[in-house]
Formats: C-alpha cells, structure tokens, sequence
C-alpha cells in the first residue's frame, strides 16, 4: 500500500474517502436494526429490575419471603372451551388439578405490577419473518444469509467501483484496513453492536467469520496485485527488500495464518491452539499494518481501542468464588454450585468458567468454557451449572468431582474447587418470558439448564404477580430414560411451585433403556415417554391454553402471544422453525403471534 499522504486528489486519498464512506453505511445499516429493537427495549427497561439483572454478577442477601395469604379456588374451565378441546385424559385431569385453579394473591392485595409486552416484528409480519427463519444449512437461515450477501455487496462495490485490482491494487487494500474495526468488533464478547441490537457475541460470531474471510480475500488481492506489477515492470528485487514491504508481508502471514487455524478442524480438535493463535497473530498484526502503512493508524487505534476496551469490562465482569462439584452419572455431567453467588443475571443467560486447580491439568486452569446458568437469580442454592461431559476439558472436570469422594466438613459428596466466573452474556435480549400468555420451552439433553433457569424465574416472577404466564410446558428430549432420575426431585418442585401458571414437563427418551424409571412414581404434570415429541400437537395445545384458561383473573388480560425457548442440538432449532411456519395463519394472529428464542 502506498503513503496516503498524498494530494487532496490522488487515488489514495478517494479510496481512503470511498471506504470511510463504506463503514458509515454499514453503520448506519445496523442502527436501522437497532431502531427496529428500540420499542422492546424501552418496555423492557421501563422496569427498574431490568437494569439491575443481565449485567454484573454479584452476591445479594436474600429476604425472607411473607407467607402466602390463603388462596380460593375458581370455575374450571367447561368442557366445551377451545382449551378443553384440545387435551387428552392425561391433560385434562392436571389443567382441572385444583392446584392450578386459584386466584392469584397478587391481584387482590397487591395489584399486578405486569412487565410490558410489545410484539416482535416477526409477530407482526409473520409471513417475511418465516421466509427469513428458512434453514438453507442446519442452523444457518436464509435471514442470516441475506445479511452476509449484502455485505459481501458493499465491500465489492467499494473494492470495484472505477477500479481494476492488476491496474489499482491499493483500493482492495484500504478496502481490507477499513475492515479490520469490524472483524475485532465483532470478535469481543462485549460489542456495542450486540448491546444495541440486543443479541449475544455468540449470534454475530457468523458475521465475524465471514468479515475476517473477507478481510483474508482483500489483503491477498491486494498484495497479490503489487506482486504482479512489480513483477511486469521489473521492480521486484528492489520492493520487496524495503521495510515498509517487509512489514506487509508479515502482515498478509499474520492473517492467512489466523485464517488457517479459524478452520473448523483447528476450532473444533484443537481449540487452544486456535485460541492462542488468534490472541497472538492479533496482537502482533496492529504494529505491523502500522509499520507498513503509518496511515491507517485511525483504524489501528480504532481496533485497538475495542479489544482493550472489551478486555476492561470482562476483567470487571470476572468473580472468583469457591464452588462445589459433583458428579451426576446418569446424567454424565458436572454440577457446579456456586452459593454465594446469586444475583446479577437474567434466565438463559451463561457464564465462561475457569476451574483454578492442578487436577485440570498442565493449561487446563487457563482454559475458559461457556456453561448456561441453571438457575434463576435471587434462589437460595445461588448460581448452578450443569458441565456435559464432552470433551477433554470437561472430562478431567468430571473424573475431578467423581473421584473426590465425601467432603469430611460438609458430609457432602464431591469437592471444593477455586473457580474464576465471567459474565453474564448472551439471554433473551429483549424478550422477557413473563410478558407472554403462554410459554414451551423445547431443549435437548443439557439443555434442560436453560429451561431450568427460565422456568424457575417466570415461576418466581408469577410469586411476585409480575407475570403474564397462562401456562407453561416443557419439552425435554433425552437419549436415556436414567437421565430423568437425578432430576425428578428438581422437577417436581418446580411443578408445585407453578400454581399461578401451570407447568407440564413432558420427557421424551429416544433410546431404549432396561431400566427406565417408574412411571407410577412420577409426580402429576411429569411425563415420560418413548420417541420423539410431537412439537406439533405440542404446540397447538399450549397455544388453546394462551387464549381460554376459564374464569382465573389471568383471563381478562391481553392476549400477548406464545413464546417458543429452544436450546440443545442445532437441528433441534431448525425442527421448530419448521413447526412455526406450519401454523394456520389464523391461528397465529389469534393467540397474538408465536416468538422464538434460541440459545
């Protein structure tokens, strides 16, 4: 790349202007989006509460909560009702359950203190929202490629605009630098992108990807076309010996290589190395495109500035506290319990875990994993996460707390463990669970922490009279029938906790067991059953309930549609989409809209 010092008219100044320009739409592209998300997001933050919780991690002491006053039970609903219609036997008999059929507390001595509701566009123009949601790859839409195309767009319009890359080589260059913000923006777990836009780093990873591909395409055309016109004007030898082109190729090495170990072999069989690689290559990629080119030292500063700025606010949202962990078999999985913190963040959000101790191996204490938060904020049992036993990581963590044995102080069986926590991240964004009529939460193997989470604030919330929530079901698919044991004590106190809004939990094991629990001593509202769920039927019934629920006082509120939580494979995620999309158009309009959240 040539010095940008240059006349106010010379080809590097206008591709220096053309791609400042770029950038601005682009950022003027995602402040559209953001627009878009303002409405929720004013309704969300209307409550004091909200600002307190999704944000930082901390201990709080809990209050002891009043008695209930005593609770009278209302009409159930006739049999003749849309609710009534669509419920087997089984159904039935726990919608009718007198447990279920009671006046909220709240709103005869308390009043409601309602979160807001404002619907998603994909509420409102459902038909666009399910050509968008269209799974062109297993867990990549059509919505989400269409992002990409655009931007693949507008970087090529500004890289080929009046320009040839063998005559003009420079554009693709600053085209490339204009990019760099972008890619390390992209690349933190605190981005002002995603904080307005109300999404999790985790969702825009994708963009990522894709912008550091093209930034790779970009810097190798680039030095590709000055290789070529040195090379046909003879000037090879004496180009390429000058520092500021020794430092471009140490540059163009540093992002072929970042690309290289971004590969999904690298990313997913040896994950460090492509951890470690990035933190380097990026480190040492800035003074270098500095030294090559002092000019773009604005995008330099820039980029710099984010990843330093992301670093400061991780470090603030780091705690270190003494967790417990033991081992569930059945499960094949690691609880860790974390007492003395319980407050700071919203349901469905996680947390990245370092567990500080030699047993986890030589670099192990160093490694941070993401875990989602198993409980809901302001419990007695403080923070819970449930580690899948999937990989090396995990596996040490797990052999860790199955070999510890019985705590001699506590009587408790596992061990203690120094943890470094970070976080929250991720969640719901903008959409609180307890401002719909109705709830389903789908979720697959350890995926149940999210439904756990969520299930148990909505829960809490109804408590308060803070809730919406006619009904909620869970939809949990496992492999094994055994991994419904270790859970069933947990599962049923949430069922008796719901008797504002009642819960269901439906279990689905896809594996043949020889020792599956006994149905007859499954607590009412706990089904299990063989095969796969029918998400269908599933739906539409939770959708009757959202509309009809007799004579309770939830029944003369607005109908605010049907909230849809799914965590667990990516194929699942797809399945729902698919399921969402098949709803009569009358019935969606009916119930107020069917919303998606993924994790």
């Amino acid at each position: 790349m040539e010095a940008a010092t240059q006349s106010p008219s010379s080809p590097a100044v206008d591709a220096f202007q053309l791609v400042f320009h770029v950038n601005i739409f682009l950022l003027a592209l995602a402040g559209v989006f953001a627009l878009f998300a303002l409405p929720r997001a004013v309704a969300r933050f209307s409550r004091a509460a909200e600002w307190r919780y999704g944000h930082i991690l901390r201990a709080i002491p809990l209050q002891r909560r009043t008695p209930k006053p005593p609770m009278r039970s209302i009409q159930a609903p006739s049999s003749s009702s849309p609710a009534a219609d669509n419920l087997t036997s089984d159904e039935s008999h726990t919608f009718h359950s007198e447990a279920h059929l009671i006046r909220h507390p709240a709103a005869k001595q308390e009043g409601w203190s309602l979160p807001p509701h404002i619907c998603a566009w994909s509420s409102r123009i459902p038909t666009f929202a399910n050509i968008l949601r269209y799974r062109l790859d297993i867990g990549f839409s059509l919505g989400q490629a269409l992002v990409l195309v655009i931007y693949s767009a507008v970087l090529v319009y500004a890289g080929f605009l009046k320009s040839n890359v063998f005559e003009d080589p420079l554009r693709t260059g600053f085209v490339a630098m204009s990019q760099i913000p972008v890619v390390f923006l992209l690349a933190t777990k605190n981005n002002i992108l995603g904080i307005f836009l109300a999404v999790g780093y985790e969702k825009l990873n994708y963009i990522h990807r894709y912008a550091g591909v093209l930034l790779v395409i970009a810097s190798n055309v680039h030095s590709f076309g000055y290789i070529y016109l040195w090379t046909i004007d003879h000037t090879f030898s004496e180009n390429i010996v000058m520092p500021q082109h020794i430092w471009a190729f140490v540059a163009l090495v540093d992002v072929d290589l970042l690309y290289l170990f971004s590969i999904p072999f690298f990313r997913q069989r040896a994950y460090n190395l492509f951890y470690c690689s990035h933190v380097v290559l990026f480190i040492l990629f800035l003074p270098a495109l500095h030294s090559h080119q002092p000019g773009v030292w604005p995008y330099v500063i820039a980029s710099a500035g984010i990843i330093s700025l992301d670093y400061l606010i991780r470090l603030l949202k780091t705690r270190v506290f003494n967790a417990h962990i033991r081992p569930i078999p059945d499960l094949m999985l690691t609880r860790i319990e974390i007492p003395q913190l319980n407050a700071g963040w919203r349901a469905g959000q996680h947390v990245r875990v370092r567990v500080l101790s030699s047993a986890m191996g030589w670099f192990g204490w160093a490694e941070s994993h993401p875990f989602t938060i198993a409980t809901a904020a302001k419990t007695p049992e403080g923070m819970v996460l449930l580690c899948k036993k999937t990989g090396g990581w995990t596996g040490r963590l797990y052999e860790m707390a199955k070999a510890a044995g019985y705590e001699s102080d506590e009587g408790a069986y596992g061990r203690t463990v120094q943890v470094m926590i970070e976080g929250p991240y991720g969640g719901p964004g903008h959409c609180v669970f307890a401002s719909y009529s109705a709830a389903m939460f789908v979720v697959g193997g350890s995926g149940i922490s999210f439904a756990l989470s969520a299930v148990q604030d909505v829960l809490q919330r109804d408590s308060e009279g803070a809730s919406r929530l006619k009904f909620i079901e869970v939809i949990w698919i496992i492999r094994d029938s055994a991994s419904l044991t270790p859970l069933v004590p947990q599962l049923a106190a949430l069922i008796q906790q719901s008797v504002y809004a009642p819960l269901k939990i439906s279990v689905h094991y896809t594996r043949a067991s020889d020792n599956p629990p006994r149905k007859d001593f499954l607590p009412p509202g706990l089904t299990l059953t063989a095969g796969r769920p029918k998400i269908a039927r599933a739906l539409d019934a939770v959708m009757s309930r959202a509309v009809s629920y007799g004579s309770n006082v939830k029944a003369s509120m607005d109908i605010t549609g049907v909230v849809i939580g799914v965590c667990g494979p990516t194929g699942l995620g797809d399945d729902i989409v698919q399921v969402i999309s098949q709803v009569d158009a009358g019935r969606r309009w009916a119930v107020g809209g069917i919303e998606m959240h993924e994790e």
